[in-house]
Protein backbone atom coordinates (compact mmCIF):
# COMPACT_ATOMS: atom_id res chain seq x y z
CA UNK A 1 0.00 0.00 0.00
CA UNK A 2 0.91 3.55 -1.16
CA UNK A 3 0.72 5.63 2.10
CA UNK A 4 1.37 9.61 2.38
CA UNK A 5 1.88 10.49 6.28
CA UNK A 6 0.82 14.37 6.48
CA UNK A 7 2.20 15.69 9.97
CA UNK A 8 4.87 13.06 10.42
CA UNK A 9 7.36 14.94 12.50
CA UNK A 10 4.47 14.77 15.41
CA UNK A 11 3.83 12.11 17.94
CA UNK A 12 0.90 10.13 16.12
CA UNK A 13 2.76 10.79 12.80
CA UNK A 14 6.20 9.30 13.87
CA UNK A 15 4.43 6.31 15.31
CA UNK A 16 1.91 5.84 12.02
CA UNK A 17 5.25 5.68 9.84
CA UNK A 18 6.98 3.48 11.68
CA UNK A 19 4.01 1.28 11.93
CA UNK A 20 2.95 1.54 8.44
CA UNK A 21 6.60 1.23 7.29
CA UNK A 22 7.23 -2.10 9.52
CA UNK A 23 4.17 -3.66 7.75
CA UNK A 24 5.85 -3.48 3.87
CA UNK A 25 3.92 0.03 3.10
CA UNK A 26 5.32 2.50 0.39
CA UNK A 27 5.47 4.83 3.11
CA UNK A 28 5.89 8.96 2.01
CA UNK A 29 6.37 10.92 5.28
CA UNK A 30 5.81 14.47 5.30
CA UNK A 31 6.10 16.96 8.54
CA UNK A 32 5.03 20.95 7.90
CA UNK A 33 7.95 22.25 6.67
CA UNK A 34 8.12 20.14 3.45
CA UNK A 35 4.37 19.78 3.33
CA UNK A 36 2.33 22.87 4.16
CA UNK A 37 -1.64 20.76 3.82
CA UNK A 38 -3.22 24.52 3.80
CA UNK A 39 -1.30 24.94 0.35
CA UNK A 40 -3.30 23.62 -2.72
CA UNK A 41 -0.55 23.99 -5.44
CA UNK A 42 1.69 22.18 -3.00
CA UNK A 43 -0.81 19.28 -2.26
CA UNK A 44 -1.44 19.14 -5.91
CA UNK A 45 2.38 18.37 -6.56
CA UNK A 46 2.96 15.79 -4.13
CA UNK A 47 -0.16 14.25 -5.31
CA UNK A 48 1.18 14.35 -9.24
CA UNK A 49 4.73 12.92 -8.06
CA UNK A 50 3.87 9.98 -5.23
CA UNK A 51 0.60 8.43 -6.52
CA UNK A 52 -0.31 7.79 -3.02
CA UNK A 53 -3.36 5.40 -2.22
CA UNK A 54 -4.09 6.44 1.21
CA UNK A 55 -3.17 9.64 2.85
CA UNK A 56 -3.49 9.81 6.76
CA UNK A 57 -3.50 12.80 7.88
CA UNK A 58 -1.78 13.74 11.11
CA UNK A 59 -1.27 16.92 10.22
CA UNK A 60 -2.93 19.23 13.34
CA UNK A 61 -2.44 22.77 15.29
CA UNK A 62 -2.76 21.11 18.52
CA UNK A 63 -1.62 23.96 20.87
CA UNK A 64 -4.90 24.64 22.45
CA UNK A 65 -4.29 27.91 24.31
CA UNK A 66 -2.05 28.82 21.59
CA UNK A 67 -5.29 28.08 19.14
CA UNK A 68 -7.63 30.42 21.33
CA UNK A 69 -5.05 33.88 20.67
CA UNK A 70 -4.84 32.84 16.90
CA UNK A 71 -8.11 31.65 15.50
CA UNK A 72 -7.01 32.48 11.94
CA UNK A 73 -4.02 29.58 12.03
CA UNK A 74 -5.95 27.65 14.00
CA UNK A 75 -8.48 27.51 11.10
CA UNK A 76 -6.11 27.49 8.29
CA UNK A 77 -4.28 24.51 10.04
CA UNK A 78 -7.18 22.53 11.30
CA UNK A 79 -10.40 23.21 9.19
CA UNK A 80 -8.44 24.68 5.44
CA UNK A 81 -5.99 21.76 5.50
CA UNK A 82 -7.95 18.63 5.40
CA UNK A 83 -10.37 20.46 2.99
CA UNK A 84 -7.78 21.25 0.65
CA UNK A 85 -6.66 17.30 1.12
CA UNK A 86 -9.63 15.89 0.83
CA UNK A 87 -10.23 17.79 -2.43
CA UNK A 88 -6.46 16.27 -3.80
CA UNK A 89 -7.92 12.87 -2.78
CA UNK A 90 -11.24 13.25 -4.81
CA UNK A 91 -9.20 14.72 -7.74
CA UNK A 92 -6.63 11.19 -7.55
CA UNK A 93 -9.22 9.07 -5.85
CA UNK A 94 -7.57 8.30 -3.25
CA UNK A 95 -8.62 7.40 0.61
CA UNK A 96 -8.19 10.20 3.58
CA UNK A 97 -8.39 9.28 6.81
CA UNK A 98 -8.14 12.48 9.09
CA UNK A 99 -7.44 12.64 12.76
CA UNK A 100 -9.89 14.50 14.78
CA UNK A 101 -10.42 15.29 18.62
CA UNK A 102 -12.55 14.34 21.69
CA UNK A 103 -12.29 18.25 21.92
CA UNK A 104 -15.05 18.55 19.68
CA UNK A 105 -17.64 17.73 22.32
CA UNK A 106 -18.27 20.53 25.43
CA UNK A 107 -17.34 17.34 27.65
CA UNK A 108 -21.03 17.96 29.68
CA UNK A 109 -22.21 14.14 29.41
CA UNK A 110 -21.73 11.82 32.15
CA UNK A 111 -21.14 8.97 30.24
CA UNK A 112 -18.79 7.81 27.10
CA UNK A 113 -19.51 10.42 24.07
CA UNK A 114 -20.07 8.31 20.48
CA UNK A 115 -20.82 8.89 17.84
CA UNK A 116 -24.96 9.66 17.79
CA UNK A 117 -23.83 13.06 20.04
CA UNK A 118 -24.00 16.11 18.73
CA UNK A 119 -20.20 17.57 18.71
CA UNK A 120 -20.64 21.11 20.63
CA UNK A 121 -16.50 22.55 20.81
CA UNK A 122 -16.60 25.19 23.26
CA UNK A 123 -12.81 26.65 22.17
CA UNK A 124 -11.36 27.96 19.23
CA UNK A 125 -9.48 24.38 18.57
CA UNK A 126 -12.45 22.48 18.99
CA UNK A 127 -14.24 23.97 16.65
CA UNK A 128 -11.25 24.50 14.25
CA UNK A 129 -11.07 20.57 14.18
CA UNK A 130 -14.73 19.86 13.93
CA UNK A 131 -14.63 22.44 10.83
CA UNK A 132 -12.11 20.30 9.44
CA UNK A 133 -14.48 16.67 9.92
CA UNK A 134 -16.99 18.66 7.95
CA UNK A 135 -15.43 20.18 5.29
CA UNK A 136 -13.20 17.14 4.66
CA UNK A 137 -16.12 15.11 4.67
CA UNK A 138 -18.23 17.46 2.36
CA UNK A 139 -15.05 17.68 -0.05
CA UNK A 140 -14.51 13.93 -0.55
CA UNK A 141 -16.62 10.87 0.06
CA UNK A 142 -14.04 8.53 0.69
CA UNK A 143 -12.70 9.94 4.06
CA UNK A 144 -12.67 8.82 7.49
CA UNK A 145 -12.86 10.76 10.37
CA UNK A 146 -10.93 9.42 13.57
CA UNK A 147 -11.39 11.40 16.90
CA UNK A 148 -9.19 10.19 20.03
CA UNK A 149 -7.50 11.88 22.51
CA UNK A 150 -5.28 11.79 25.67
CA UNK A 151 -2.44 10.96 23.29
CA UNK A 152 0.61 9.75 24.74
CA UNK A 153 3.43 7.92 23.36
CA UNK A 154 7.39 8.51 22.82
CA UNK A 155 8.08 11.67 21.77
CA UNK A 156 5.58 13.68 22.56
CA UNK A 157 5.50 17.50 24.15
CA UNK A 158 2.23 16.91 25.82
CA UNK A 159 1.71 16.19 29.57
CA UNK A 160 1.01 12.57 29.47
CA UNK A 161 3.95 11.77 26.91
CA UNK A 162 6.84 13.99 28.81
CA UNK A 163 5.25 13.01 32.59
CA UNK A 164 7.99 9.83 33.53
CA UNK A 165 11.13 12.06 32.19
CA UNK A 166 9.96 15.00 34.83
CA UNK A 167 9.50 12.57 37.27
CA UNK A 168 12.81 10.97 36.79
CA UNK A 169 14.19 14.41 37.21
CA UNK A 170 12.26 15.02 40.46
CA UNK A 171 10.55 17.82 38.95
CA UNK A 172 7.15 18.86 41.08
CA UNK A 173 4.23 17.72 38.68
CA UNK A 174 0.44 19.30 38.99
CA UNK A 175 -2.02 16.71 37.41
CA UNK A 176 -5.33 18.19 36.47
CA UNK A 177 -8.05 16.22 39.05
CA UNK A 178 -11.08 16.92 37.34
CA UNK A 179 -10.27 16.42 33.65
CA UNK A 180 -11.50 12.59 32.64
CA UNK A 181 -10.64 11.33 28.95
CA UNK A 182 -9.70 7.90 27.22
CA UNK A 183 -5.99 7.58 27.09
CA UNK A 184 -4.74 6.17 23.75
CA UNK A 185 -1.35 4.79 23.22
CA UNK A 186 0.11 6.56 19.98
CA UNK A 187 1.30 3.13 18.55
CA UNK A 188 -2.55 1.40 18.92
CA UNK A 189 -3.77 4.68 17.48
CA UNK A 190 -1.45 3.82 14.64
CA UNK A 191 -2.49 0.07 14.09
CA UNK A 192 -5.85 1.02 14.06
CA UNK A 193 -5.84 3.67 11.57
CA UNK A 194 -4.11 1.06 9.00
CA UNK A 195 -6.66 -1.15 9.84
CA UNK A 196 -9.52 1.75 8.69
CA UNK A 197 -7.68 2.37 5.64
CA UNK A 198 -7.82 -1.61 4.31
CA UNK A 199 -11.26 -1.44 5.80
CA UNK A 200 -11.92 2.04 3.74
CA UNK A 201 -15.34 2.64 4.81
CA UNK A 202 -15.85 6.11 5.23
CA UNK A 203 -17.47 7.25 8.77
CA UNK A 204 -16.01 8.92 11.58
CA UNK A 205 -14.61 6.38 14.10
CA UNK A 206 -13.56 6.91 17.48
CA UNK A 207 -10.10 5.22 18.20
CA UNK A 208 -8.73 5.12 22.19
CA UNK A 209 -7.55 2.26 24.30
CA UNK A 210 -9.92 0.27 26.12
CA UNK A 211 -11.78 0.99 29.56
CA UNK A 212 -13.40 3.32 31.40
CA UNK A 213 -11.30 6.40 30.68
CA UNK A 214 -8.82 8.20 33.63
CA UNK A 215 -8.34 11.81 34.85
CA UNK A 216 -4.80 13.11 34.54
CA UNK A 217 -3.78 12.86 38.08
CA UNK A 218 -4.78 9.33 38.12
CA UNK A 219 -3.15 8.86 34.75
CA UNK A 220 0.08 10.19 35.77
CA UNK A 221 -0.53 8.36 39.60
CA UNK A 222 -0.75 4.99 37.62
CA UNK A 223 2.03 5.63 35.61
CA UNK A 224 4.42 6.59 38.28
CA UNK A 225 3.64 3.25 40.09
CA UNK A 226 4.23 1.78 36.96
CA UNK A 227 8.16 2.81 36.70
CA UNK A 228 8.19 3.30 40.02
CA UNK A 229 8.71 6.52 40.57
CA UNK A 230 6.49 7.32 43.52
CA UNK A 231 8.62 9.75 45.35
CA UNK A 232 8.17 12.64 42.42
CA UNK A 233 6.30 15.18 43.98
CA UNK A 234 2.38 15.15 42.40
CA UNK A 235 0.07 18.17 42.90
CA UNK A 236 -3.37 17.57 42.09
CA UNK A 237 -4.99 20.75 41.04
CA UNK A 238 -8.68 21.49 39.41
CA UNK A 239 -9.23 23.11 35.84
CA UNK A 240 -9.68 26.11 37.15
CA UNK A 241 -6.98 26.35 39.16
CA UNK A 242 -4.58 26.58 36.01
CA UNK A 243 -6.57 29.99 34.55
CA UNK A 244 -6.41 28.49 30.76
CA UNK A 245 -7.04 30.88 28.05
CA UNK A 246 -9.18 28.00 26.33
CA UNK A 247 -12.11 26.27 27.69
CA UNK A 248 -11.67 22.65 27.95
CA UNK A 249 -14.33 19.66 28.14
CA UNK A 250 -14.67 18.27 31.78
CA UNK A 251 -15.34 14.79 30.49
CA UNK A 252 -14.01 13.77 26.72
CA UNK A 253 -14.59 9.86 27.41
CA UNK A 254 -14.94 8.35 23.83
CA UNK A 255 -16.33 4.86 22.67
CA UNK A 256 -17.33 4.16 18.99
CA UNK A 257 -20.05 1.94 17.80
CA UNK A 258 -18.89 0.65 14.90
CA UNK A 259 -15.95 -1.37 15.46
CA UNK A 260 -17.70 -4.45 17.21
CA UNK A 261 -20.01 -4.53 14.41
CA UNK A 262 -16.54 -4.44 11.83
CA UNK A 263 -15.28 -7.06 13.92
CA UNK A 264 -11.99 -4.57 14.96
CA UNK A 265 -10.95 -5.89 18.19
CA UNK A 266 -10.83 -3.07 20.97
CA UNK A 267 -7.32 -1.49 21.52
CA UNK A 268 -5.30 -3.14 24.85
CA UNK A 269 -6.91 -1.34 27.83
CA UNK A 270 -4.80 1.66 28.64
CA UNK A 271 -3.46 0.52 31.79
CA UNK A 272 -1.77 -2.13 29.89
CA UNK A 273 -0.70 0.10 26.70
CA UNK A 274 0.84 2.21 29.70
CA UNK A 275 2.81 -0.56 30.89
CA UNK A 276 4.20 -0.97 27.35
CA UNK A 277 4.97 2.87 27.31
CA UNK A 278 6.86 2.78 30.62
CA UNK A 279 8.62 -0.40 29.23
CA UNK A 280 9.74 1.50 25.99
CA UNK A 281 11.08 4.37 28.22
CA UNK A 282 13.10 2.35 30.31
CA UNK A 283 14.67 0.44 27.29
CA UNK A 284 15.31 4.22 25.78
CA UNK A 285 16.80 5.00 28.44
CA UNK A 286 19.16 1.71 29.29
CA UNK A 287 20.47 2.41 25.57
CA UNK A 288 20.99 5.70 25.65
CA UNK A 289 23.82 4.85 28.92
Amino acid sequence: MKVLVTGAGGLVGRAVTEYCAAQGDDVFAVDHRSLDISDASALRTTFSEKRPEVVINCAAWTDVDGCESDPAHAKRANALGPELLATSCCEFDVLLITISTDYVFDGTKQGFYTQRDQPNPISVYGRSKFEGERRAQAAWARTIVVRSGYIFGNGGKNFLSTLLSRAARNETLKAISDMVGTPTYAPDLARRLRALAVLDLPGVFHVVNAGDGASFESFARTALEIAELTSAPLEPVTLDDLHRPAARPRNSRLRCLWSEALHLDPLPHWIDALHTFVKSQSGSQTAAV
